[in-house]
């Protein structure tokens, strides 16, 4: 199996800022000036998260639910996890040096549960996305495909009824021929890709669950050991969907994961036939107008703040994993309560287990 994904040279830390092409695209100095994630803790299940310089105070002790690791998921041999996780929330350097990620301030929870193959167990993913749920995670960025073993199904779903904004890679050709499993599952954000061009990616697949695309190609990060790494699928635009989730979640903390989510493809910029297709879902993210666009809400039980609302810095600092997340649920359960409407039941279909095991969507 071939991944999408390859490892550039050794990048230096003053080249590859130049080099990570999706920042203008996404115009990310007019975004980090309305949000850069603070309060908001991303975990991410995959090969664990090396410490690099560029995410120095921004990783948490996480877990390794697999064997091979440090214990706390602070360890990565394959370096698709570190990229991930740069993706989401590296600083960077002084004078615009080293990697940035789309939430710079945003948390890192590391999970090792993929060996350094790329190819692992879907019950093991599943207790990454149970020990996410356990540490109050408010995002889970998943960039692999895996089966739908039943475990996997439920821990999806509790992560979905503990208000925790689920995000999966939708799969890349030629391995996956259609959106896979947890991208698949209703509720959760499948993302595809596009190109530096912003018109799909070839290595992305298609499918009636695309919900938004990202960059995709030659898209440029963190690796293990310091250095800096190059990949192309969908790995990489599930990760900068997640930040966008994170400065969404930053500026918004009352709004409950589907306002997150339908705020992500209200605002998206449409591509190919008008409104949602297979090839873009809703379309291109726009970060500057998720985080300001008046968007209705979905239903009535969740309440849209004005869209000039300021930022918030609520909990989420290292060793106080969990209170950001009891802070949203707090003023939200108030909301809600005020407002006199109890959560709408949505259905979630289940998937076959008899599907492969979970393999990097690199």
């Amino acid at each position: 199996m071939l991944p999408a994904s390859i490892a550039a040279p050794a990048q230096d830390a003053d080249l590859i800022r130049g080099d990570q092409w999706h920042l203008p695209f996404l115009h990310i100095g007019a975004v980090h000036l309305l949000s850069q994630g603070a309060g908001v803790i991303v975990a991410v299940p995959d090969t664990g998260v090396d410490p690099h310089p560029d995410l120095s105070g921004n990783l948490l002790d996480g877990t390794d639910v697999i064997s091979g690791g440090s214990g706390d998921g602070r360890q990565d041999r394959d370096s698709h996890g570190t990229s991930m996780a740069g993706l989401i929330a590296a600083h960077g350097k002084e004078d615009e040096q080293g990697a940035l990620g789309i939430a710079p301030e945003a948390k890192i929870l590391p999970i090792l549960d993929t060996p350094p193959s790329g190819i692992g167990d879907p019950d093991a993913l599943a207790s990454g996305v149970e020990f996410a749920i356990s540490k109050g995670a408010d995002i889970i960025c998943i960039s692999a495909v895996a089966g739908a073993s039943v475990r996997l199904q439920q821990a999806i779903k509790a992560a979905q009824d503990a208000d925790i904004v689920v995000i999966a890679a939708a799969g890349n050709r030629p391995s996956d021929t259609g959106v896979r499993y947890p991208a698949s599952e209703e509720g959760v954000i499948a993302v595809g890709g596009v190109g530096r061009d912003g018109l799909h990616a070839a290595v992305s697949v298609t499918g009636s669950k695309i919900d938004v695309v990202a960059p995709a190609v030659d898209i440029y990060s963190t690796s293990y050991d310091g250095k800096y790494s190059k990949g192309t699928g969908t790995s990489s635009a599930t990760a900068i969907v997640a930040g966008a989730a994170a400065l969404i979640r930053s500026k918004y903390p009352y709004l409950p994961a589907r306002e997150v989510a339908h705020r992500l493809t209200a605002t998206a910029v449409d591509k190919g036939p008008p409104g949602r297709d297979d090839e873009y879902g809703y379309g291109v993210i726009d970060l500057v107008a998720a985080l300001t666009a008046d968007v209705p809400p979905l239903g009535f039980e969740s309440v849209s703040a004005p869209a000039d609302a300021g930022p918030t810095t609520v909990g989420a600092q290292p060793g106080d994993d969990g209170d950001g997340a009891t802070a949203r649920g707090l003023v939200t359960l108030g909301v809600i309560l005020a407002a006199g409407v109890g959560w709408a039941v949505v259905a979630r279909r289940r998937r076959r287990g008899d599907e492969p095991p979970p393999r990097i969507s690199r």
